[in-house]
């Protein structure tokens, strides 16, 4: 007999089912949120290349579970399929999470790492995915259909709270901590790691109280192999043979005419999910390039609160939370009010426009995004800076070129980039310099489509000029970087938060690092401590690159900080709207397109359906890979794409929609007799089972749509 809470109808089984989903989402989110980041801060990865990864993962996620379900009702039963792949989970995660750590093997070795893990995660997430709520809805008696409603509301609310806090915690562990003198990734994926380890104990944990339904067999492999049976002899038929008036009818010597019947509807629903991978090609950038795209704008709240931008992706979760109520209890009825209506197919042509209005929203904030941002020279070009330390001003003439008509003045501010023609791939330039009415020339070599700085300075044998390469990218995890130009002769130690700058001696330029971003209006320096103890740098702002000139003041050391690209000037709180329509999108399209398939197949065939909607999930990942990999458009113009796409899917979806004839699955009780001979009557009370059913399962997708 099963164990019930004190007082209730609920099993105590679903304790251990709903806490283990809690720890699983968080687990899954968690690591997914600073994945993107990951690839282009530790692997070293482009922004595309990045962006393919992330969705490829993403596909393989959402093609495993056909995988899972097989074994499940097939073979091994959904409990035993739970425990398994979840172990494959588990060593996914920490094959993930050594990948992180620096000290194991080379850039080689880490990339293996990762992608193995990426692997074992993909297959562990996938496999369970349409085990688990099912598993938790056998724990139900058939009779207590109210408490297995409500247990999937509470399974939907575990869902987004492992989602939400994941999101918001796996960023402050890879930011906020610093481990191997950088972010720490191997603790941002350790935690959830340890979590799926917690995931899968809890679970464990239960074994004495669940229920357990036995393998029934996959209708998913009978409707496969009905369907390639009509293909082939429709293919091997001969022209005396009487014609069908549908194709499907040829495998009638083979199946019942029932099934044929039911995989009829299932195909009209299936037609209907081809345009469907557009909605999550967007929908599935938010962890993506939404993210890219807030690593270049203004993060911070006040002086006191600052966000990751992997952390802007718990608003999705959040305002599912927030959404879904005031849909279905204040939204929906007001329509209705209006005496619209809307159909579940007007619903979700109406998400997919509000998830292509997101997008024209994201590109309208990455237009003022790239303001701040510093274009590459063309080919035959390059870009140029000039530092004036020679305390006069100087005139500098290119061969060539007429960068500069006017005298340089010293430490002038901003310097400001200019084209420089080479008018091919590399060329040596002598430049020619007066200073104080003398004239010097400067041999320099230049590459095409590089920055430089070049410094001119003063010696007793007159004046000098070096060329330094610079670094104008902004810096992909949004924070600054820095770098110094020493005019003194000694060289020392100079340390800006955690982290330390060889600066070198005699006008030389330090290496250009990352710094946390923030107000540094002290720092240290080694051995010239008492020089320092008045160096105030000032704020290092978001996504900026500065250049520092230390001079000497009364013995102290003053800095002169030169902008060499701006900072992030656009405040992340403009991507809220996007998360708000694209939100407002996933609950009208996601929820509402999971109610219509299942209300319009057979029973039997919803495990079919929902494979079929975990492969729209895929394929729109699919689409963003080819995309980011074959586009090569600026990041605007893509997201203008995707949405005017999406919008042509829309009125193609529409369309279809117009010509669909809604039906009651139903029906198909009164129109055919069941295998084992069933007597009208019998029949008639499996209609009420049936319905009953239906609501069930209605219940348990509309609260599972986060899976």
């Amino acid at each position: 007999m099963t164990k019930k809470l004190c007082g209730t109808n609920y099993p105590t089984s679903i304790c251990f089912i709903v806490v283990n989903e809690f720890c699983e989402r968080f687990s899954y989110y968690g690591m997914k949120a600073v994945l993107t980041l990951y690839f282009l801060s530790y692997l070293k990865w482009d922004k595309d290349l990045s962006t393919a990864i992330y969705h490829a993962f993403s596909s393989l996620c959402y093609f495993t579970p056909i995988l899972g379900a097989l074994i499940a009702d097939s073979w091994l039963g959904k409990y035993k399929t739970i425990i398994y792949l979840s172990i494959v989970y588990v060593i996914g995660h920490i094959v993930k999470s050594v990948g992180a750590i620096p000290s194991v093997g080379d850039s080689t070795v880490h990339i293996a790492l990762s992608m193995v893990g990426l692997i074992l995660i993909a297959f562990g997430t996938g496999g369970i995915k349409p085990c688990v709520a099912a598993f938790g809805g056998d724990q139900f008696d058939e009779e207590h259909t109210t408490e297995r409603q409500k247990f999937f509301s509470i399974f939907y609310m575990s869902i987004n709270a492992g989602s939400v806090l994941s999101t918001l915690i796996t960023p402050l562990l890879r930011g906020d901590v610093q481990c191997f003198g950088g972010d720490c990734y191997a603790l941002a994926f350790g935690v959830p790691a340890a979590l799926m380890v917690v995931a899968l104990v809890v679970f464990i944990g239960g074994s004495g109280l669940y229920k357990r339904n036995p393998p029934q067999g996959n209708i998913m492999l009978q409707v496969c192999k009905c369907i390639g049976f009509a293909i082939k002899k429709r293919w091997k038929s001969s022209k005396n043979d009487p014609k069908r008036k549908h194709w499907l009818d040829w495998a009638e010597e083979k199946y019942p005419k029932r099934l044929i019947q039911e995989i009829k509807m299932l195909l009209r629903v299936l037609v209907l999910y081809i345009p469907l991978p557009m909605f999550w090609a967007l929908f599935d950038q938010q962890g993506s390039r939404w993210t890219l795209q807030a690593t270049r704008m203004n993060m911070a709240f006040g002086e006191a609160f600052v966000i990751k931008p992997d952390q802007m992706q718990m608003l999705n979760a959040l305002l599912i939370l927030i959404f879904v109520p005031i849909f279905d209890l204040g939204i929906y009825p007001l329509i209705g009010l209006c005496r619209i209506n809307l159909t579940p197919l007007r619903k979700i042509a109406a998400g997919m426009v509000f998830a292509a209005f997101a997008f024209i929203a994201a590109t309208i904030v990455e237009v003022n995004v790239v303001k701040t941002v510093v274009d590459p020279a063309p080919a035959g070009h390059c870009l140029l800076q000039t530092f004036n330390l020679a305390k006069g001003d100087i005139n500098v003439i290119i061969p060539d070129n007429d960068l500069y008509p006017e005298p340089i003045p010293y430490l002038q501010d901003p310097p400001q980039y200019k084209t420089l023609a080479l008018g091919t791939s590399s060329k040596n330039l002598t430049i020619q310099v007066t200073f104080n009415g003398t004239a010097s020339d400067c041999k320099q070599y230049f590459k095409q489509q590089k920055a430089y700085s070049l410094i001119f300075y003063t010696e007793p044998t007159g004046i000098q000029c070096k060329l330094v390469e610079d670094f104008i990218k902004k810096n992909e995890d949004g924070n600054p970087r820095v770098r110094f130009l020493n005019t003194q002769p000694e060289a020392f130690n100079l340390t800006v938060g955690d982290v330390t700058f060889p600066v070198p001696s005699g006008h030389s330029m330090s290496e250009n690092k990352t710094v946390e971003r923030g107000d540094y209006s002290s720092v240290s320096c080694s051995p010239l401590a008492e020089k320092c103890s008045t160096l105030d740098l000032g704020l290092l702002d978001f996504g900026a690159s500065y250049t520092i000139i230390l001079t000497e003041v009364l013995d102290k050391f003053d800095a002169k900080k030169m902008v060499d690209v701006n900072a992030n000037n656009v405040h992340i709180a403009w991507q809220i709207p996007q998360y708000t329509l694209i939100t407002a999108g996933e609950v009208m399209f996601s929820i509402t397109g999971l109610e219509f398939s299942y209300s319009q197949a057979p029973t039997n065939m919803k495990s079919v359906l929902q494979a079929g909607w975990l492969l729209t999930v895929a394929f729109g990942n699919v689409i963003v890979l080819i995309v980011a990999e074959g586009a090569g458009l600026e990041q605007w113009k893509e997201f203008l794409l995707f949405a005017g796409l999406l919008l042509g899917v829309c009125i193609i979806f529409s369309i279809m929609a117009y010509f669909y004839t809604y039906v009651d699955p139903d029906q198909l009780q009164k129109m055919h007799l069941d295998d084992s001979g069933k007597e009208e009557g019998d029949d008639a009370n499996d209609d009420d089972e049936k319905k009953n059913h239906n609501g069930i399962q209605l219940e348990k997708t509309r609260k599972s749509t986060r899976f």
